[in-house]
């Protein structure tokens, strides 16, 4: 029976290069072993480790140069915004820097300020204002409101900063389209789908409804918390998400109590806005003309 490979502890906390490795005592022929997982060129794992995000960003450290700042995605996931890390990483490195290309890595050469840097989970990354402003300028627009919506609601950034960078980067490609989601951007909001159905009705000319307002009854009892409502002509307009066919009774309770108090009530689905959208906006343009 073949002798079982010594496994150096050291090599067993997480993500370690070839070098690494040879220092410890496992050559790279012993790398291709079954108690050895492939990260990346020159980066490997022992087998136990979870395949985790932070395990591949943590990989795709030891590859980059030493000042590489993680950037966009993968800084506003490390950030703490919902949405995905590794696909692909991208980080910065500077101008002067020879970096060749690395598979499954977007690497981009700029020069960020120091100041616009931070740490977070032990990796460098763009400052949560820069990597906001980084990301709304180069999205589309309903994608770049959408993600201030989430970034000023969980308060990683508030809009006043982010229009100061604006106007400290009047020249950066993208900002012009900043300013803009800067403006349509709502905190109150709560779920991307919400911010969708906003933006479908305010793009398409009708007036900004107010975001999660709580409605009462005329002795005060509170009735409910719509998703958008507009106060003047007492409409409340919902989105029905996943978890509102797990919560329907509920919800038709809600229903009830409002129009029973005098308010109008509209309900859309995700195939009504992205599916039907000349036919959302018609609806809610005549509710507010009624």
């Amino acid at each position: 029976m073949a002798p079982t490979p010594r496994i150096p502890p050291e090599l067993t906390k997480g993500p370690f290069s070839v070098e690494d490795a040879r220092l410890h005592g496992v050559s790279r022929a012993q790398l291709l072993g079954a108690s050895w997982r492939r990260l990346g060129r020159g980066t490997y794992a022992w087998h136990e480790i979870a395949e985790a995000p932070m395990t591949q960003l943590i990989a795709a450290k030891l590859r980059l140069p030493v000042a590489a700042v993680f950037t966009g995605p993968t800084a506003a996931w490390l950030h703490g915004l919902d949405i995905p890390s590794c696909s692909p990483i991208e980080a910065a490195v500077p101008t002067t820097n020879s970096t060749s290309r690395l598979v499954g890595i977007v690497v981009r050469r700029c020069s960020i300020p120091a100041a616009e840097t931070s740490i977070r989970r032990g990796l460098r990354v763009t400052s949560a204002v820069r990597t906001i402003a980084d990301l709304a300028c180069r999205l589309p627009l309903t994608d770049a409101v959408a993600l201030l919506d989430s970034a000023l609601h969980g308060r990683l950034v508030n809009s006043r900063r982010l229009r100061d960078w604006a106007r400290a980067h009047a020249g950066y490609r993208g900002v012009r389209r900043l300013k803009r989601a800067l403006e349509l951007a709502d905190p109150a909001a709560e779920s991307v789908m919400e911010t969708r159905l906003r933006l479908l009705l305010v793009l398409a000319g009708l007036a900004h409804p107010r975001s999660q307002v709580s409605l009462r009854d005329d002795c005060g009892l509170f009735l409910a918390r719509p998703d958008l409502y507009y106060p003047d002509v007492r409409l409340a307009i919902e989105y029905d998400g996943a978890t509102h066919r797990e919560s329907l009774a509920a919800d038709n309770r809600r229903q009830n109590r409002l129009i029973d108090a005098g308010y109008r009530l509209l309900r859309f689905t995700a195939g009504d806005v992205l599916d039907a959208p000349v036919a959302v906006v018609s609806m809610v343009r005549r509710a507010l003309q009624a």
